[in-house]
């Protein structure tokens, strides 16, 4: 193994990295995250420098106590500011009030803001966050899990499956990582096609360098990952022409609360709960798979936001058959008048959208040509 390929020099630079956030009307939401680092570049060299570059994301060096300014420009030229100091865990969390200057626009658009906080040599530094701001005219949006809903991880909780596994999760490249087969194709269906080149998407390019591209409806993502993984994880998505969104990751730390599956039901609960919060006038459709409760999360949203959710899907991946629990969540979810898909083919699930009221295919062209005069 070569050596200095673990090593955490302090004489990285600080840098600020903004996640994906979103907003409402009236309020703006983004995290962000300070830590000693370069710029995560996930092109495929060596096993042990993919090892390492791997290692340096989970082992993260976290910076506390930086003040961080959030600037987010108004269509009217003015900009609203918002100043955090980050936390332990080097978090920046920004909840701005926007209102009444920041009307939604009428179509689903990502907009761009900057964060800037002050480099060690005394200048200001800044990079670009991009805000999904949901249009008033549009209707629906989705919320996805990753882990074997769009990304195959061979990982099913069983620990002799982990470890003959280990390697898709400490060293692979977001290019050698396999996506679910038809899942291309059905969040084409179901978000609206990106209708950007694929040569656009060129892993070797820092994530900050390609702006991302709004779809027909909204994609948000829930996922058990940690937040250090948020940068491989958009690579991964750019990369197949997926749908780009706000995810919502995990704090990860070494407690029951945020280990195992009583961790991810939790936070994919609350996660997916906060985005119902924000958009009131939007249903959504749920996608998961059958690998981590997806099922029984998902029926305890339908039971307690009725009309909601306008259906959903759960791509069966752990070949065991539905528990107590599962099976109770199918009866709410079928009482509830929701469609529900099961099933591990997606080319089935995209057949599935045109009897769940949700189908696009074949008429996207038009929807992206007149969503702004309300057919979104």
């Amino acid at each position: 193994m070569p050596l200095g390929l673990f090593s955490r020099s302090p004489s990285l630079p600080v840098r600020v990295e903004p996640f994906f956030g979103y907003r409402n009307e009236a309020r703006l939401f983004l995290n962000a995250r300070a830590i000693r680092s370069a710029e995560p570049v996930f092109t495929k060299r060596s096993f042990w420098r993919d090892f390492a570059t791997m290692v340096g994301q989970y082992l993260s060096k976290e910076v506390p106590d930086l003040p961080v300014e959030l600037h987010y420009p108004l269509d009217d030229g003015r900009k609203v500011h918002s100043k955090v100091v980050t936390g332990p865990e080097g978090y920046a969390r920004f909840e701005v009030d926007i209102a009444p200057d920041a009307p939604r626009p009428e179509r689903t658009r990502w907009e761009k803001a900057s964060v800037r906080w002050r480099c060690e040599e005394g200048t200001i530094c800044e990079a670009p966050a991009y805000i999904l701001t949901p249009g008033t005219q549009t209707q629906t949006g989705v919320i996805s899990d990753i882990d074997d809903t769009i990304l195959e991880t061979g990982i099913t909780g069983n620990l002799r499956m982990i470890a003959r596994n280990w390697k898709r999760v400490m060293a692979t490249m977001p290019s050698e990582r396999i996506v679910v087969p038809g899942a291309r194709s059905f969040y084409a269906a179901i978000g609206g096609k990106d209708t950007r080149p694929s040569d656009t998407n060129d892993a070797s390019q820092a994530i900050d360098a390609l702006e991302p591209q709004a779809r027909v409806r909204p994609v948000f993502y829930v996922s058990s990952s940690p937040w250090n993984l948020f940068s491989y994880l958009v690579t991964f998505k750019r990369e197949r022409n997926l749908p780009l969104g706000p995810i919502m990751l995990r704090d990860w730390g070494f407690n029951r609360k945020t280990l195992g599956k009583e961790g991810h039901g939790s936070h994919k609960m609350r996660s997916i709960e906060n985005i119902l919060a924000a958009f009131p006038h939007l249903r959504f459709a749920l996608i998961g798979d059958d690998s981590q409760k997806d099922l029984a999360a998902f029926g305890a949203i339908a039971q307690a936001h009725p009309g909601r959710i306008a259906a959903v899907f759960i791509r069966e991946v752990s070949g065991e058959p539905l528990n107590d629990e599962e099976l109770h969540a199918r009866d709410i979810i079928e009482k509830a008048g929701v469609p529900l898909w099961t099933g591990s083919d997606y080319t089935a699930a995209k057949a599935f959208l045109r009897s769940a009221g949700l189908e696009l295919e074949g008429g996207v062209k038009k929807l992206v040509q007149t969503a702004s005069k309300g057919e979104a």
